[in-house]
Parts: C-alpha cells; structure tokens; sequence
C-alpha cells in the first residue's frame, strides 16, 4: 500500500511538472531543437534563394539550425498544405509567398489549406520585383517588340511559370489579358527549373520574381523586357517598369515572409520575428538580398498580415475578370 502511494504521488509530481511546461515554460526553452523551414517550391527558384539567405542567419541568432526543406508542386499548395498541419510549437514554419497566400486562393475551390485560418503571419522576410524575361534568340528587345513578336503569332510561343496558380501564373494571364496576346502556359514546379528551361530555349518566355532569374541576366543567358515593381529594380536600373510603359495594372511586386502555423504562442512568434529583423539588418544579409534585386523588409506581423489581404484582394479581382481563366 505503502509503495503504491509513493508511486502515485511520483506519477502525481510528473504530470504537475509536465503540466507546468505549458506554452509559457515551452516558449521559454524555445529552441532547443533544429527548426525546419518549409519552402513551397523547388530549389533554386526565388522562394528558396531568400529562405536560405535568411534562414541562415536567422538559425545564428536562435542558436538552433533552421533547415530548409523544399515542398514543391501545385503552385505552392503542397508544401503550403504541409505546413498548415504542423503543430503549432514553432519548429515547423513555412515561407509565404503571393502564389500560396492570394493566388492559389483565388484560383482553387480544392484547396487543402485556409491561408487565413491556418497560419500566423510573422514577418515579411523581402519584397521583390517580378520581371519579364526572354530567350536571348526572342526576336524583340523591349515589350513594344515583344507585344508586335506575340500578336503576329499567336500560340506559337510559350511562357513558364513557377506552377498553375502561382503568381507567375497570374501575371503571364493578366499580360495575356492586359496586351491581347496569346501564349502557350508551360507550368514547373517552382522558378528554379522554369529558368533552366528558359535558357535552354524550352520555353521562350519567363514570368518570374527577380531573384530566380537574376544571375541568369547577369550572364546574358536571359534578356529582362520589363520588370514589376514601385520603381525600377537597383540591379536593372536600364529596364523600365511596367507602369512606366503604360501598364499599370500589371506593376504588381511579390515578397517572401515568414508564417508559424494557428496557435503557435505569440511568445515564440515574438521571438521568432526579432531574430529575423535582426538577421534582415546584417549588413552581409542585406547586401545578398539586394544583389538578388530584393529589399529587406523585416515588419511586424499585423503589417504583414495587412499585406497579405492585399494580394488577395488583387488575385480575386482578377481572376473573377470576364474570360479570364487560371488552370
């Protein structure tokens, strides 16, 4: 009898002390183990190449690696998906992106995530340009040429994309939509093999964030007709925008940013955003990111989140516009 009460009072003392590391006592150890960073697209591409610069850093200040693991496929919603059914403890995160976030939203009624209900937006990590690219054999130099090569043959050439309702998938319909030209969609399965592809001459056409496309244009491999964004890009500072060549409605920038799955302690998402400011202010971190054509950005989660609602907005404008089709 005696024993059985020593036993129940030790099992009694456990459960108190398991129960006491709740949320709190388990944001205060956090990390205490490696964290994995899912990338929801194949590596190489613009998503993985701000995640890794990032990231790293970000692992220095926690004192804990952070991982990256690509989740490519279906415009990002694989690995959206994924990261949507992690628990909610901090060590699984996931990248958001415009193609996860607005426009597979707006595009998918099968959607196996809620962008809103199954995250927490921590920070925006980058915003970047998007831009045009060409084979250097496309017979056009600028987007006049470009716009006069595509109407005079419709259907005979092809654009890539990072995956079906990804939002170089959107911006390729909406220039389709905007110029009344016809292309051909090839989708990959994220940036990275879409530019191979490109340079290759698979495809002859690119819709792409900057950053993927980047060294390729810096090689001569690829040829930048226009890019997207509030100004022209650092790195490009010869090719004009979108809205400076009567295009506005298409001048529409990207960013990569940071999301903990719903119910993570805000103690964690509170400590998991000051790492990532204080790896976006490292002036090494800075100056990666900028040589990719990327602003460092580092806002707080309310900010983000209000970024975010943008995009959607924007994805379901244009989407639901007369003809207009994503499949």
């Amino acid at each position: 009898m005696a024993r059985l009460l020593r036993t129940t009072l030790f099992t009694a003392v456990i459960t108190a002390a398991t129960v006491g590391m709740g949320p709190a006592a388990a944001s205060a150890d956090f990390p205490n183990q490696p964290i994995r960073l899912i990338v929801p697209f194949a590596p190489g591409g613009s998503t993985d190449i701000v995640a890794r610069i990032v990231g790293q850093r970000m692992g220095e200040e926690l004192g804990q690696s952070v991982i990256i693991e690509n989740k490519a496929g279906a415009g990002g919603a694989i690995g959206a998906a994924e990261a949507a059914r992690a628990k909610p403890d901090g060590y699984t995160l996931s990248v958001a992106t415009v193609s996860t976030m607005a426009v597979n939203p707006a595009c998918r009624t099968d959607l196996p995530y809620d962008p809103v209900k199954d995250f927490m937006p921590v920070t925006n990590f980058a915003n970047v340009p998007n831009v045009i690219v060409v084979n250097p054999k496309f017979p056009a130099n600028d987007l006049e040429g470009m716009i006069k090569e595509l109407k005079a043959n419709p259907q005979k050439y092809s654009y890539g994309s990072s995956g079906t309702c990804s939002i170089n998938h959107l911006a390729g319909e909406a220039f389709k939509h905007a110029t009344s030209t016809d292309m051909v969609h090839v989708p990959y399965k994220g940036s990275g093999p879409a530019v191979i592809d490109t340079v290759a001459g698979q495809v002859e056409v690119l819709f792409d964030n900057l950053p993927s496309s980047m060294n390729q244009i810096v090689a001569g491999n690829l040829r930048p007709i226009a890019v997207a964004g509030p100004g022209r890009a650092e790195t490009l500072k010869d090719i004009p925008t979108l809205a400076e060549l009567n295009f506005p409605e298409l001048n529409n920038p990207a960013w990569y940013g940071l999301l903990a799955p719903a119910g993570t302690p805000i103690e964690i998402v509170n400590k998991l955003r000051d790492a990532a400011v204080v790896a976006l202010k490292d002036p090494k971190v800075a100056a990666a990111l900028e040589k990719q054509g990327a602003a460092p950005s580092g806002n707080t989660p309310e900010e983000f989140a209000a970024e975010i609602r943008v995009q959607q907005e924007y994805a379901k404008k244009v989407v639901a516009q007369p003809g207009f089709k994503l499949d």
